[in-house]
């Protein structure tokens, strides 16, 4: 059984309160004050985050800082917020790049700014709330949630002329598999064994008979396999990284909360249907590694093909989580952790080249490092680290997947080996074409390089990626018990 610890102070509670009251004070603020307000509130937010991982104990099993109150009793339905090992470092990572993103909008934005930060408040109120939720239609609230500001984001600051058209078919996208979701929450509720619960941790404990998790398991998948993405339902995520705002983009690329839900609860709540439909999981896994690289390599828009190498990153999480293995889950959650910083940062790189150059296109850039020498040896950088470079925090997450991978799937394995090698092909030979070379075009030889701000955001990710690159057990010590407790879950 886990072990609930409670709080005396609601951190969580306060987290989640914060936020939308930020969005409040931003809205309201006049000019230049709403992106101060929006700023102070994201800083907030970070502090937070750290008192709640300074009150962690790694060592104890289950969930802590738990905090509950009746919301529909009658119904089984709670507000019931709690972390662990899995989730509690999202926190902090989440609030630093969402202050990484206001800063990189500082002076972008110039159309309705504080409906702008304001959203990206509410956004990520709402992501705080997938991590933190532990009653499953309190998570289904703050999922369904995330499409108000990210329909807005997408479809009133985008920079492609079809950014309306990538708003809807997102939102649309996600409105479809949010109701696998809640019919599966539904179906697991209704088959509780102690009674109707949808809480989490009731749900873990009890048993249920397998047609019913081959239902769950599969609605589950369908749900978060849109949000993650999962071939073929990924076709939402290149027409948005096309024509989104470069902003948004680094969110919804380094914030990968539908691999989240699949870990956290898609396969602990069904586990035998989930060791039985095992080789779905590794078949999904395995093209979305291939199909993203290769797509990647045919790519001429730096946009789309970041879009494409998150596919195929993505890929490698699923499959170890489908290794059922502590290092697979450390793996996983180490890879994701480092999506926010890496991903994240290397489309924020590349709205910052958007705004001086006004295409992200190669056959419209060449030369880049020339003129902006700064903006492209962070884009190199981050981008070894996307490929999992020795030194970043990138190597050690990759290298835990393919050990776990090559251990239980050896042919996924070499699939997966074969892979890293061709993402080295797309990066350095799109970074070869678009930031070496001559220089084309005028625009590009008389473009700044990066502003002290955006220079400072960056190297804020740049340490990230070298601390945890030097020093990985300081995540992998929060995720270790919390890891055993999930295969434990698994095991038949």
């Amino acid at each position: 059984m886990a072990i609930l610890t409670g709080v005396e102070f609601p951190l969580l509670s306060l987290l989640l309160l914060l936020l939308p009251l930020g969005a409040v004070l931003t809205a309201v603020f006049p000019g230049r004050e709403a992106r101060w307000a929006a700023l102070t509130t994201a800083v907030l937010a970070l502090l937070v985050t750290l008192v709640i991982v300074g009150q962690f104990d790694t060592q104890l099993v289950g969930f802590q800082l738990v905090e509950k109150t009746p919301w529909m009793a009658d119904l089984g339905i709670h507000y019931l917020l709690g972390v662990d090992g899995l989730s509690i470092l999202f926190l902090p990572f989440t609030a630093l790049l969402f202050i990484a993103v206001i800063l990189a909008s500082w002076n972008a934005i110039r159309t309705l700014p504080r409906l702008y930060f304001a959203l990206l408040l509410v956004l990520e109120c709402t992501i705080m709330g997938i991590f933190t939720a532990l009653d499953t239609i309190l998570f289904f609230l703050f999922w369904e949630l995330t499409l108000l500001p990210l329909f807005f984001l997408i479809s009133l600051w985008g920079n492609g002329a079809n950014r309306r058209y990538a708003g809807v078919k997102y939102s649309l996208f996600m409105l479809a598999g949010g109701l696998p979701l809640l019919i599966g929450f539904v179906v697991l509720a209704m088959h509780n064994p102690g009674g109707m619960s949808f809480s989490y941790i009731d749900l873990l404990q009890g048993s249920r008979d397998y047609g019913v998790q081959v239902t769950v398991f599969f609605l589950l998948l369908l749900g978060f396999g849109v949000k993650i993405p999962l071939f073929p339902l990924h076709t939402w995520l290149p027409l948005v990284a096309q024509e989104g705002p470069a902003t948004t983009v680094a969110l919804l690329t380094g914030l990968k909360v539908g691999a989240y839900g699949l870990l956290r609860f898609a396969l602990p709540l069904a586990p035998d249907a989930a060791r039985e439909f095992q080789w779905v999981l590794v078949g999904l896994g395995m093209i979305g590694v291939l199909y993203g690289a290769v797509a990647a390599l045919s790519q001429t828009s730096l946009r789309r093909m970041l879009a494409f190498s998150s596919l195929s990153h993505v890929g490698l999480v699923v499959l170890g989580i489908a290794a059922f293995s502590v290092q697979g889950v450390q793996g996983a959650v180490f890879q994701l952790l480092n999506f926010t910083v890496v991903a994240g940062g290397l489309f924020l790189i590349t709205g910052f080249l958007h705004q001086r150059t006004g295409s992200t296109e190669v056959l419209s850039l060449g030369g880049v490092a020339k003129s902006m020498p700064l903006l492209a040896s962070l884009f190199f950088f981050l981008g070894l680290a996307g490929i999992g470079m020795p030194a970043t925090s990138g190597f050690p997450a990759e290298f835990l997947l393919i050990v776990s991978v090559l251990e239980t799937h050896t042919g996924a394995g070499l699939v997966v080996l074969f892979v890293v090698i061709l993402g080295a092909a797309y990066f350095l030979n799109f970074f070869r074409k678009a930031f070496l070379g001559e220089t084309r075009h005028d625009i590009i030889r008389d473009a700044p390089d990066l502003k002290p701000r955006e220079l400072a955001v960056l190297l804020v990710l740049v340490v990230v990626v070298l601390v945890f690159g030097f020093y990985p057990q300081a995540i992998l010590d929060v995720t270790e018990t919390s890891s055993q407790y999930w295969v434990s879950l698994m095991l038949p």
